[in-house]
C-alpha cells in the first residue's frame, strides 16, 4: 500500500517536470495565489474575458498539488454550510438563488470539460445519501423533508429496494438522491485546466512561494510581484501567509482507493450508475467508484494537526487505513478480500462560521476565494466567474450572490483552536459509536425498520 505520494489521483497519472519558479521580480496585472481549482478557474475566466490581461498563478508546489488533487471527486452542487444561513441576512429567494447558481455550475464544469477537451472521467450520477440505522434515518427524513421545502433541490426519497437497487450497500434501508452530481478524477481536471489556462497566455509559476500578501505586492521567496490587482486561492493552506494566520482552520480528510474490483465483484455491488455516495453518519463518509473500477472511499483521520500545520506530501497515519477499510467493508462486505492500493490525506479550508466567502476590495485591489469545508469541486468555479466578474467590474447576478463580501471573524489562538477540534470531532466519534452499539442490542433487525420506510 502507497502512503501519501500526493494522493491516489496523481500516483496513477504521473507527475509531469515542473513549471519553472518565478525568475524575479515581475509586473502584472493579476496576481493569483494558488494554482488549485480556484486560482485556475479564476484565471481562466479573466483571460477569456479579457485575453489583454497579463495574469501570473503563483504555487509554492505545483498545480493541483493541494486539495484540487485529492479530494474525494465531487463535483456536487453543495452550498458550503447551508441556504439556510443565508435567510436572515440576505433573505429566502437570496439563498435559493445560490442553490439555482450551484446547480447551474455543476453543469457549467460539465460543459467547459467537454468544450475543452478535458478528459476528467465526469460521469454525471448523481447524488446518493444513505441512512444505515434508526438514527441515521431519523436525520435522512429530516433532511429530506427540509430539501423539499426549497426551490431547486430535485431531491427524490429511495425505499430501501429502490436505494439497493442503485448501490448494493449493506443495511442500508432508505436513500436520497439528487441529479446535480458527478464524480471526476480531480488530478485530470487540475492538469488539464492548467494546461489549457497556460495555453491562454496565463503564466503559472511552480516552486514560488507567496509569504505575504499587501495591496498591489505579493511577496514570494523569489521575488517581488507587483500587481494591481491580488487574488488569493489557498484554501487550506491559507495558515502559511502572514496576517492571515488564523483566517480559516486546515482541516484533514483521508481517503483509501481499493485495487481494481473483479466484474463478479460489481456485479454484487450494483453502483454502475456514477453515483457519488455519502451517509448520515456523525462522522460521514464519501465514496466514488472511479473510472478504471477501484472504490476510492475517504473519512475523516486526524481532522486537524497542532497550530494549523499542513501536510507535505499527503502521508497519514496508518491507522486511519484500517478505519476506513473497515468502514468500506461494512458498507460493501463483497470487497472483503480487495486491497488497499492507497492511502492519502488533503487539507482543506475551515471557515469559522463554515461558510464559503467569495471577496474583493476595490480599494485595496485584494481578493480571495475559499473555506469551502470539502464542497470546492464545484464551489472554486463558481468562485472563478464571481471574482472575474468583481475584478472587472461586471454587475452580474454572480455579484449579488450572499456569499459574495461575506466576512467571518477569525479563528481563536492555539492551544483553543487544538482543544475545540479535538472535543467536536471526538463527540461525533462517540455519538457514531453509540448509535451503533445501540442499533446491534435492538431486538427487531434492520429489515424490520425498512419495512417501516418502504411506502415511503
Amino acid at each position: 500500500m502507497i502512503n501519501g505520494n500526493i494522493s491516489h489521483w496523481w500516483t496513477q497519472i504521473g507527475m509531469q517536470a515542473p513549471r519553472p519558479a518565478l525568475p524575479g521580480p515581475i509586473d502584472v496585472d493579476v496576481a493569483i495565489v494558488g494554482a488549485g481549482f480556484t486560482g485556475l478557474w479564476t484565471a481562466y475566466y479573466l483571460k477569456q474575458a479579457d485575453p489583454s490581461l497579463r495574469i501570473a498563478v503563483l504555487e509554492q508546489r505545483f498545480a493541483g498539488f493541494g486539495a484540487s488533487g485529492r479530494n474525494g471527486g465531487w463535483l456536487v452542487n453543495s452550498v458550503t454550510g447551508g441556504r439556510e444561513q443565508y435567510v436572515a441576512s440576505h433573505g429566502r429567494d437570496a439563498a435559493q438563488r445560490f442553490q439555482l447558481a450551484m446547480n447551474e455550475t455543476v453543469a457549467e464544469v460539465e460543459r467547459i470539460t467537454v468544450e475543452e477537451g478535458i478528459d476528467c472521467d465526469l460521469v454525471r450520477g448523481g447524488e446518493l445519501n444513505v441512512a444505515r440505522s434508526a438514527a441515521q434515518l431519523a436525520r435522512l427524513k429530516s433532511y429530506y423533508d427540509a430539501e423539499c421545502e426549497w426551490q431547486h433541490t430535485d431531491v427524490e426519497w429511495l425505499d430501501t429496494a429502490e436505494t439497493q437497487n442503485r448501490i448494493k450497500i449493506d443495511r442500508a434501508i432508505a436513500g436520497v438522491w439528487q441529479p446535480h452530481a458527478a464524480r471526476i478524477h480531480p488530478a485530470k481536471l487540475a492538469r488539464g485546466l492548467a494546461e489549457r489556462v497556460e495555453a491562454m497566455g496565463v503564466k503559472i509559476y511552480e516552486g514560488t512561494r507567496v509569504t505575504e500578501i499587501e495591496p498591489g505586492l505579493a511577496r514570494t521567496d523569489r521575488g517581488a510581484v507587483r500587481a494591481e490587482r491580488i487574488l488569493r486561492a489557498t484554501e487550506g493552506f491559507t495558515a502559511g501567509i502572514k496576517s492571515s494566520h488564523r483566517d480559516w482552520l486546515p482541516m484533514n480528510s483521508s481517503m483509501i482507493a481499493t485495487e481494481p474490483l473483479s466484474d463478479s465483484t460489481w456485479q454484487q455491488l450494483g453502483w454502475d450508475g456514477g453515483e457519488v455516495l455519502g451517509d448520515f453518519a456523525h462522522v460521514y463518509m464519501y465514496a466514488q467508484r472511479t473510472a478504471d473500477n477501484r472504490i476510492a472511499f475517504g473519512g475523516r483521520g486526524v481532522p486537524y494537526r497542532w497550530n494549523s500545520a499542513t501536510d507535505v506530501d499527503g502521508r497519514t497515519q496508518s491507522q486511519t487505513a484500517e478505519t476506513l477499510r473497515n468502514l468500506l467493508v461494512s458498507f460493501f462486505p463483497a470487497a472483503a478480500d480487495a486491497q488497499i492500493d492507497h492511502l492519502w490525506s488533503g487539507t482543506l479550508g475551515v471557515p469559522r462560521d463554515w461558510a464559503a466567502t467569495c471577496v474583493f476590495d476595490d480599494k485595496t485591489g485584494i481578493g480571495y476565494a475559499g473555506g469551502y469545508v470539502g464542497t470546492g469541486v464545484a464551489t472554486t468555479n463558481l468562485a472563478g466567474r464571481t471574482l472575474r466578474d468583481l475584478v472587472l467590474g461586471n454587475d452580474t447576478d454572480l455579484v449579488h450572490l450572499p456569499w459574495v463580501n461575506h466576512r467571518v471573524r477569525r479563528w481563536e489562538p492555539e492551544p483553543l483552536r487544538w482543544i475545540a477540534t479535538r472535543i467536536i470531532y471526538g463527540a461525533y466519534g462517540a455519538a457514531d459509536r453509540f448509535e451503533s452499539a445501540s442499533e446491534s442490542s435492538r431486538t427487531h433487525p434492520i429489515a424490520k425498520i425498512a419495512s417501516l420506510v418502504s411506502g415511503r
